[in-house]
């Protein structure tokens, strides 16, 4: 069992912390008292912390009276421990302390798993559930890094100076968006930032983000893309109507001519050679989704971005802790994800149905579903509005009242094949918000550039008022 464990180091250090109380700080911020193997041991490190809260002192005397209170207390431990020769650099032990810890942890988790899988048979998504989620606690117990040095941190900024030297005078910093002028506004999406986009339904929310996935993939760039409303098959089939501009409606039915067969055959062959990844099990958790991606960009680094459909079909680990809870660890988690591969991560969100009572329906951060985790974690939040949709509905029912009332109504609204769309930029952590322009070809549910102009749309939200949009023009550079 010496793989295991080592009294001999446990001891060191707690006497180590008798012997200069002021190393507590230092060990504290590395180990936790169920990190030590003895009982005893752990006892008296929380008593150690006991005292620290209590703002007194770290000593003999102290620490067997706080033990005595927890009926914690062994004489003969205690003497082991005073007995212990003290030592002043405490970092190699600390490691060897926490590298015995992680794998007594892995041998336990090993145990729990013959017995969920053996003794209990549990189904085999919950079996995989509970590896990854005790792994994932493991691993995050297993690591404390300390803090970054100022070379460090200036040898990497000047590295990251001399790429975006090399892109030139091009505005596009981050990876590509697909949109001309959203990359001028957010220089593109971040590596490690955490991206949502959010609509009521009916605005295209996931045609957007497939746009944005389409345009990845044409660059050759990967895309990993959670599902979990939508077969990987009607997501292809949306892609490949906004690639052959051949009607959804059309491939769905397959109504095609000798022509349109053609092209949809050439861009289906064209997307087979493409690094597009799609999990749409329909079931996703935090853990779920960090140990795929993990692997997956493992195995192809070229994954530049990935994308989830949607953030509020995701599932938390346990129904006790509520459901604003559930999405505030979504969300954290989705940005640690982000930034520990080093990419950005796009997740679709929900609007709450209130803001359909307001006159003006563009939304506002305010409108997001458990927007305080979601704001706060997210570095870009977009918002898809299409003014038409609202426009629509209001004329059906305007109509609908008049043939109850026996009148005739006739409706001046024409729908078009191509409307006017607002992506509301109303967040931006490094960068300003406002409104991008783009069309959207219903036919093909597809999102363009418009025409380039000089425009741009500011949108401000004022507390206690509805949202106002105003434009100005701004000058040339």
């Amino acid at each position: 069992m010496d793989a295991m464990y080592n009294l001999n180091i446990e001891r060191a250090v707690l006497s180590a912390i008798i012997f200069d109380p002021k190393l507590f700080e230092e060990v504290a911020s590395k180990l936790k008292a169920q990190d030590l193997y003895l009982p005893f041991h752990q006892y008296l490190f929380s008593a150690m912390e006991a005292l620290t809260d209590e703002e007194k002192p770290i000593d003999e005397e102290f620490l067997r009276v706080k033990l005595l209170s927890m009926g914690k207390f062994d004489e003969n431990g205690m003497i082991d421990v005073l007995a212990a020769n003290p030592i002043s650099n405490t970092a190699a032990y600390l490691g060897e302390i926490k590298a015995k810890a992680t794998k007594r942890a892995l041998a336990t988790l090993a145990t729990e798993i013959k017995k969920v899988t053996i003794e209990d048979d549990l189904p085999v998504i919950d079996i995989m559930n509970l590896v990854e989620k005790k792994l994932y606690e493991i691993t995050q117990n297993s690591t404390s890094e300390d803090f970054r040095e100022s070379k460090e941190i200036a040898a990497a900024m000047l590295g990251e100076i001399d790429r975006l030297k090399a892109l030139g005078n091009s505005k596009l910093i981050g990876v590509d968006t697909g949109f001309r002028q959203l990359n001028e506004k957010t220089s593109g999406f971040g590596k490690g930032d955490l991206v949502i986009i959010a609509a009521r339904p009916a605005m295209g929310k996931t045609a957007f983000v497939l746009n944005m996935a389409l345009k990845a993939i044409e660059r050759n760039e990967g895309v990993a893309f959670f599902s979990l409303e939508m077969p990987a098959e009607q997501l292809m089939l949306r892609m490949l109507s906004a690639k052959t501009s051949i009607p959804l409606q059309a491939l769905r039915v397959g109504d095609l001519n000798d022509g349109q067969w053609s092209q949809f055959s050439a861009a289906v062959d064209e997307l087979s050679k493409k690094k597009l990844f799609v999990d749409d099990s329909g079931y996703a958790t935090i853990h779920h989704v960090r140990s795929k991606l993990r692997k997956l960009k493992t195995q192809h680094p070229e994954i530049t971005v990935a994308m989830i459909d949607y953030l509020q079909l995701m599932s938390g680990e346990g129904s006790s802790i509520g459901r604003q809870q559930e999405i505030s660890d979504i969300s954290r988690g989705l940005k640690q994800l982000a930034r520990e591969l080093g990419m950005p991560i796009i997740a679709l969100s929900q609007l709450n149905r209130s803001l359909e009572s307001r006159d003006n329906k563009r939304p506002m951060l305010s409108d997001l579903r458990e927007s305080g985790a979601i704001e706060q974690d997210a570095d870009i939040i977009l918002f898809v509005y299409r003014d038409d949709v609202y426009r629509e509905a209001q004329e059906k029912e305007k109509e609908m009242k008049a043939k109850a009332d026996g009148k005739e109504y006739k409706s001046d609204f024409k729908k078009k094949s191509e409307e006017e769309a607002e992506i509301i930029i109303g967040k931006q952590r490094n960068g300003p918000t406002g409104t991008v322009e783009l069309n959207f070809q219903k036919t093909y549910t597809r999102f363009v550039d418009k025409a380039p102009h000089s425009g741009f749309q500011v949108v401000y939200e004022e507390e206690g008022t509805d949202m106002r949009a105003g434009k100005f023009e701004l000058p040339p550079i």
